[in-house]
């Protein structure tokens, strides 16, 4: 049994690819926290195309994706993002709910697992 781990921290790692897939951390915004939820989306589905290279996989792969929001009423604002960034007929079994995040700068997280 062979697991590998991306970005290990002292509390989590970034991600962690056992048995043919890569399951992501949540991953909020880095260099767009406090903006637009458009802007969030976009910098978090860069940041998740970067763990998923160094994984040895991409978002063709992405099995399921967990989202949270904020404001339900900006679902469309995320989605502007997320229609853009996924690959058509590769679209994951995804879920989306509204949630209070770590910080008031947060307003979109996302966590996916993908095959390798």
């Amino acid at each position: 049994m062979t697991i590998t781990r991306i970005g290990v921290g002292p509390r989590m790692s970034q991600a962690v690819v056992h048995a043919g897939k890569v399951h992501t951390a949540g991953v909020v915004a880095d260099s767009a926290a406090g903006k637009g939820v458009t802007e969030q989306t976009a910098d978090i589905l860069a940041q998740i195309d970067a763990l998923l290279a160094q994984a040895g996989s991409d978002k063709t792969k992405i099995i399921k994706a967990n989202i949270w929001i904020t404001d339900m009423g900006r679902f469309a604002e995320m989605n502007a993002a997320w229609d853009v960034w996924v690959p058509r007929g590769h679209t994951p079994a995804r879920a989306t709910v509204e949630s209070r995040l770590a910080g008031p700068q947060y307003a979109v997280e996302i966590m996916v697992e993908a095959a390798v």
